[in-house]
Formats: C-alpha cells, sequence, structure tokens
C-alpha cells in the first residue's frame, strides 16, 4: 500500500495534500464510535505535507515514506504535543522532543495524523484501561481492538491512517494486530531506539510497525531501525532497506511447530493453524516439531520481571517535576474530601506525592505497581524477581537450542479472537492470558510478527485471526520474508490493503 501510495505521488496522481486531507475525512466520520486517537496534529500534518507536493512539483526525489499518512502511539515523544500515555497523570504534558523512531520519521518525510490511544502507560491487552476510555475494534465496534496498541491498530485497519507505530512489551504490537487483521511487527529488542518511549518494563519495551501488509511493515522498520546514542541498548544496524528482502522464496526453510503450544489449541485455532503449515509446506518449507519446555514458564515470568520495572519506572511521576499534581488541578475534578483538604492549605510535600499518584493513576497501573515494589521488597527479591530472572534465562536457552534445529517458529499470535468489551475487565488473570503466545518473544528479545491467518466465526462476526512467526535475534530479513511470503501465497493476502 506505501509504494502504491508512493508511485501515485511521484507520479502526480494524488497529491500528499490530497491524501492527508482524505485520512482526517475518514477520521472525522469513523472515530467517534471507535475512539482511536486521542490527540490529532491536523495543522502540522496538513503543513508537511504541502511540503512534500512542493519538492514534487520542482522535480525533487522523495523518499517512500515522504508525504504518507500515518500516526503514533501516545507513551511516544512528539515535540509539541500532548503525550498522556493514555493516563490523567500525563493529561497536561506537552513533550519538549521527539522520541528517537519519530524524529526519524519526520526526517524520511512521513505525515503524523496524530496520537493514539492506548492502555494506560501500556498495561492492559484491550484498551480499555485508558483513562480517556476504550477503543474499539473496526471489525466488530462490540469488541476490543486488543492492547495495549489497540487505538494504532484500529486506526490503521479502519483506513484512518495508513501506517501507525506501536509499543510491544508482552505482545502489544502483535496482539492488537490479530485482533484487528493487520500486521504487527515487534523487532528484535535494540533494533529500534526506545529514546522518548514513555517507559513501562525497559528490559521488556520495544517500538515497531502495525500496518496493512508486510512489506509496509518492512518499509517503516528501514526508516526507524538504528543505533542511537540516547539508547545504551540500541544496535548498530542502520543503513538495512528490509523491504528488499521479501523475495517471496521460503523453499527449504525450517519452521518449527512447538510441542507445548498444541496441545490447549481451540478447535477453530488448530484448523487455521493447520492450513497455515499447510500452505508453508505447498510453497517447499520444512515443517518441524520442537519442544521448548520451559515456555509454559514465560507468563509467570513475564508478570513478575514487568511488575518490578514498572514500580521502579513509574516512580517519577509524583506530582512534582511534570504532569498532574493535585496541587494544581481544579477543584472539581476531585472527591470533596480532598478539595476540603487543598483549600484549608498546609499541604505537606508526602501528601502532595500521593495524592497525584492516588488519583493520577487508574487500577491496572496501581496494581502493577503494587505487585513489582511487593517482589522487589525485602525478604521476597530472591523468592520473586531473582528466581524470575534465572527461569527468563532458561527461556532464552530454549530459544537458542530451537533456533539450531529451525529458522522460524510458528504459533497463533492470541489464543482467542478478539473478546467483547468488558468481558474480562473484572477477571486480570483471564485478561493476562492473552499475552500467553507472544511474552516470551519479549522475554528472549527476538523479533516476531502477527499476520493474518483467517477468520473465526464466533457470536455472529467473523473476527479476524493472527498467525506469529519468530526469528532469531536481528534476523527480521528471514522473518518478513516468511511473513511476506504467507500473504502472497493465501488467500487472505491484502484484506486489508484498500489504497
Amino acid at each position: 500500500m506505501i509504494r502504491d501510495l508512493h508511485n501515485k505521488l511521484i507520479n502526480k496522481e494524488i497529491t500528499s495534500l490530497q491524501l492527508t486531507e482524505e485520512y482526517f475525512e475518514r477520521i472525522q466520520k469513523k472515530d467517534k464510535e471507535l475512539f482511536a486517537y486521542l490527540t490529532l496534529t491536523k495543522e502540522s500534518a496538513l503543513e508537511q505535507a504541502r511540503k512534500v507536493d512542493e519538492k514534487i512539483k520542482k522535480g525533487e526525489e522523495i523518499r517512500i515514506l515522504e508525504g504518507i499518512p500515518g500516526a503514533i502511539k501516545d507513551n511516544m515523544c512528539l515535540l509539541g504535543t500532548r503525550t498522556t500515555a493514555g493516563s490523567k497523570i500525563l493529561d497536561n504534558y506537552i513533550a519538549p522532543y521527539d522520541a528517537t523512531a519519530v524524529k526519524r520519521l519526520k526526517e524520511g518525510g512521513a505525515v503524523i495524523l496524530g496520537k493514539t490511544n492506548m492502555d494506560e502507560f501500556a498495561m492492559g491487552s484491550s484498551t480499555e484501561t485508558s483513562a480517556y476510555g476504550p477503543t474499539k475494534n473496526p471489525a466488530d465496534t462490540e469488541r476490543v481492538p486488543g492492547g495495549s496498541s489497540g487505538g494504532s491498530a484500529a486506526s490503521v485497519a479502519a483506513d484512518e491512517a495508513v501506517w501507525a507505530l506501536g509499543s510491544d512489551t508482552g505482545g502489544s504490537i502483535r496482539q492488537p494486530a490479530a485482533f484487528c487483521g493487520v500486521v504487527g511487527l515487534k523487532p528484535t529488542y535494540g533494533r529500534v531506539s526506545r529514546h522518548g518511549l514513555l517507559a513501562m518494563a525497559s528490559s521488556l519495551d520495544q517500538i515497531g510497525p502495525i500496518t496493512k501488509t508486510v512489506e509496509d511493515a518492512a518499509i517503516v522498520l528501514s526508516e526507524i531501525a538504528g543505533e542511537d546514542l540516547r539508547d545504551a541498548t540500541s544496535a548498530k544496524s542502520s543503513g538495512k532497506r528490509y523491504e528488499n528482502y521479501l523475495t517471496g522464496e521460503v523453499t527449504g526453510l525450517k519452521i518449527g511447530i512447538v510441542k507445548e503450544y498444541q496441545e490447549n489449541l481451540k478447535k477453530d485455532t488448530k484448523e487455521l493453524m493447520e492450513k497455515a503449515i499447510e500452505t508453508y509446506k505447498n510453497m517447499g518449507a520444512e515443517i518441524t516439531e520442537i519442544e521448548m519446555p520451559y515456555a509454559k514458564y514465560a507468563l509467570p515470568v513475564y508478570y513478575i520481571i514487568m511488575p518490578c520495572e514498572v514500580s521502579s519506572n513509574l516512580a517519577r511521576f509524583d506530582g512534582i517535576k511534570y504532569g498532574l499534581s493535585v496541587n494544581d488541578q481544579k477543584y472539581s475534578d476531585l472527591p470533596a474530601s480532598l478539595r476540603e483538604a487543598l483549600q484549608a492549605g498546609n499541604r505537606s510535600l508526602l501528601e502532595t506525592y500521593l495524592d497525584s499518584r492516588k488519583y493520577g493513576f487508574g487500577p491496572e497501573v496501581k496494581r502493577r505497581i503494587m505487585l513489582g515494589t511487593y517482589a522487589l521488597s525485602s525478604g521476597y527479591y530472591d523468592a520473586y524477581y531473582l528466581r524470575a530472572q534465572k527461569v527468563r534465562a532458561l527461556i532464552k536457552k530454549d530459544f537458542e537450542k530451537a533456533f539450531e534445529e529451525v529458522d522460524l517458529i510458528l504459533t497463533p499470535t492470541s489464543p482467542t479472537p478478539a473478546f467483547k468489551l468488558g468481558e474480562k475487565t473484572e477477571d486480570p488473570l483471564e485478561m493476562y492470558l492473552s499475552d500467553v503466545f507472544t511474552v516470551t518473544a519479549n522475554i528472549a528479545g527476538v523479533p516476531a510478527i502477527s499476520i493474518p491467518g483467517g477468520k473465526i466465526k464466533e457470536g455472529g462476526s467473523e473476527l479476524p485471526f493472527g498467525l506469529q512467526l519468530t526469528a532469531k535475534w536481528f534476523d527480521e530479513e528471514n522473518l518478513l520474508r516468511a511473513a511476506h511470503a504467507f500473504e502472497a501465497n493465501s488467500k487472505f493476502k491484502n484484506q486489508n490493503s484498500k489504497p
């Protein structure tokens, strides 16, 4: 889709201004129901579109993303723009700089339409924990779009953006992509700089693209990847054009099917997995069953390590340095008892800290802060956090052993299609199970991609189903090549691709 639009721009079949205005018109029509966006940046988007049109008019060459409209998840800094991370505690925060990934997109001439809705501080699997309200799934507006990058996935699926950036800590790009029937790529940890991404769990977070097609994901990755001196965990990996590796050829490629994952698959999920396996076999790939005995511990390991890092990272939001402070809030926004205390004055610094966090953070954020603080506390660090890190090392060894036998691993992205709004909000453990197939990639730091793999009929709706491919560290080339080949050789190809 991006390439088609790029060609239309350079052939003067359409202008970037016209294209950008079309997307804003779609947002105006659709987003009152979907609520994919928290903030629109219409003025700067139209200004950028005019600049691109002027370059084309002068006969200057433009880059492939130049003039193409997209969206940014609201936990990435965008200079001069409100950046909330879906939380009331950052309701009034205006980013003073661009995240590195955003800066690189700007340098590539991309048009940024706005900031998308998300679970608060990326903590959730449904975009229902957003302090501003839930996003709805374009495939069925009674269902969730997934999370935490639900706004980004919904914006792409609903043709409210050509591409979008999400962040992935335990599946937050791939699971919403699967629920919305689009492509979601989590690169290798370190492939894309995290500078300017509001941290949730620093050893797990990674920025990546959500797009209509695999080629589009490769194009966006090419623009945002690379070393960044502001991020010590970033890798020297810039300069590659990942779209050039999409040959469509997978003959001889070895794809692993995890034995431990096959036992509890539901009938519909199992049938679609079998169809995907048959598709790859027909293309010449070799299918091998592999064992990953420690994979079953991935979810409990994730839900110990991640809250510990959350507890540390969110300590900075204290009502003093930036964001919400109860001392600055309108009294009408607060409970009567607190309004009276504020009016009386004489508030201590500790009371300001506690009340700002109490009224700034939502229930899921508080839950994870408490879990992490407990696991890191004296007497429990060794029993929980240290043990989880040891099992994390074993899970990584599972991957190392698996990749001695195979090139890629194929699994479902999620055990179920999109569930209904409100269905799992009262049961956090049930919600956490949505990440059972995705968290392993974050724990090990390997790249993974979700691609459309069919539809599942449920409750009168045909809901998107996602397939996940996982590759070796820094082997996005084979990952994207195999995903693109499936896309091109299955009946699901381009099901969401309408320029």
